[in-house]
């Protein structure tokens, strides 16, 4: 039996072992019971391979200033479990979960007795999820976070306002393959009937895929540096750039984080907006727009965790969101000197991603912390050129700890801490915490 919230999460989490479940039947097996749920809500679906998270904040923020009572769905956490589910911003309650899982498990312990099989946990929290928003009228919208793919994921059980594939990326390639076709044919799977799709994907094989699913599915297209483009892009702060989308130019926007990889996003953001306003579905002014991008932040976004000393933590945790990371340190960080500490799953492409890192590196850190799928640090270090500026150090607390001794000595340093995800949240909790 499920009675306290510690009861609830040990419970969610033991169904990991039950592994990758393709298909979305015991999805619609549960809505079904559910009273579908899924079909009360007014969605935003979120797919990618690089940002989902802040492309949803953006939207949420925007949304927010407008007036508007906003849930989100995303993953993995940073700081709480409870954060995946969230209004305008603020994670449920301890309480609600628990409330819940007493509604889901009676049904997923039904499930395990068919031919279906039991749930995942994805599948748990999406259910979860789908029967809170379903289920409270006073939430306006829901953005909802793709997990891994999009055809066959879990939150694929939504018929949105708007679907959204931020980017196109080698990630996931044993689930989703190993060609861009065949990964942006998994995120395209998103794409439903009549609804708009709006893509800021760069590679031209991932644009002709999923201009083949809008005409197939009907969907009206929206593609960045096609159908809406940016302009006038500086580097400040944050970024500020213009916007020309549907014969309306918003010029001057400004956002908080920082690369041209956010600009891109909140470009994303903005477009949907644009839409939903258009249609009638969404009220609102041009000044709560900007006024929503500029508020907008993403914890382990290139979050500057410290100013004295410089500490930023960035959850790159694949070649794309390295790139990423390499381009805004370089943008923003010129004449610093870069010190790095890494660490990642082992299923990753760990020498591409290590060599972006060796070129911006004044030293290189590879440690390792207790998650299934990490990394050893020795495992780092053979992806790298094993120059003199590299070293590993098992424990995560002490390489942190060497280092922030370093770039505290050293006036014009910075440490970048980078990663897995599972990485930057245990990083984040332990310098929080001191």
């Amino acid at each position: 039996m499920i009675h306290t919230y510690e009861d609830a999460l040990s419970w969610i989490h033991g169904r990991l072992r039950l592994g990758m479940k393709p298909g979305l039947a015991r999805m619609e097996w549960m809505m079904e019971r559910l009273g579908q749920p899924q079909k009360k809500i007014k969605a935003i679906h979120v797919a990618g391979t690089n940002g989902k998270g802040s492309t949803v904040s953006y939207i949420r923020n925007m949304l927010q200033e407008a007036g508007y009572r906003v849930g989100t769905f995303t993953s993995p956490y940073i700081e709480t479990f409870n954060e995946r589910i969230s209004v305008n911003g603020k994670p449920i309650s301890n309480d609600e979960i628990v409330t819940l899982l007493k509604v889901i498990k009676p049904l997923a312990d039904e499930l395990e007795g068919t031919e279906l099989g039991g749930p995942t946990e994805f599948e748990v929290i999406t259910a979860m999820a789908l029967y809170y928003f379903g289920e409270n009228p006073n939430i306006d919208f829901v953005i909802m976070e793709v997990g891994l793919g999009g055809k066959l994921d879990s939150t694929n059980v939504i018929t949105p306002l708007v679907s959204i594939i931020t980017s196109i990326g080698f990630d996931h390639m044993n689930i989703l393959g190993d060609t861009i076709e065949k990964i942006t044919g998994e995120k395209a799977g998103i794409i439903k009937q009549n609804v708009p799709v709006v893509s800021a994907v760069e590679q031209q094989e991932a644009i002709e895929v999923i201009n083949a699913k809008a005409k197939e599915t009907n969907s009206p297209i929206y593609q960045l540096g096609q159908d809406f483009f940016i302009s006038d892009h500086q580097h400040k702060n944050g970024e500020s750039f213009t916007l020309k989308a549907h014969q309306k130019t918003f010029h001057n926007l400004t956002i908080a984080m920082k690369g041209t990889h956010q600009v891109r996003n909140a470009s994303l953001a903005v477009m949907t907006i644009n839409i939903l306003k258009n249609s009638g579905i969404v009220q609102i002014g041009d000044q709560e727009l900007a006024a929503g991008l500029e508020k907008t932040k993403w914890i382990g976004r290139f979050e500057e965790i410290s100013k004295k000393p410089l500490v930023i933590l960035d959850g790159a945790h694949n070649p794309e969101g390295i790139k990423s990371l390499v381009d805004t340190i370089q943008a923003h960080l010129k004449g610093k000197e870069i010190h790095i500490i890494f660490s990642a799953l082992h299923d990753k492409k760990l020498d591409t991603m290590i060599g972006q890192l060796e070129a911006v590196a004044h030293n290189l850190t590879f440690t390792t912390f207790d998650f299934p799928r990490a990394a050893s640090s020795k495992e780092l270090y053979e992806n790298s050129s094993k120059g003199e500026t590299i070293a590993t150090i098992d424990n995560w607390m002490e390489a942190v700890k060497s280092e922030l001794d370093k770039v505290t000595a050293e006036q014009n340093s910075v440490l970048v801490i980078t990663g897995s995800l599972y990485f930057i949240s245990e990083v984040r909790g332990y310098l929080l915490s001191k």
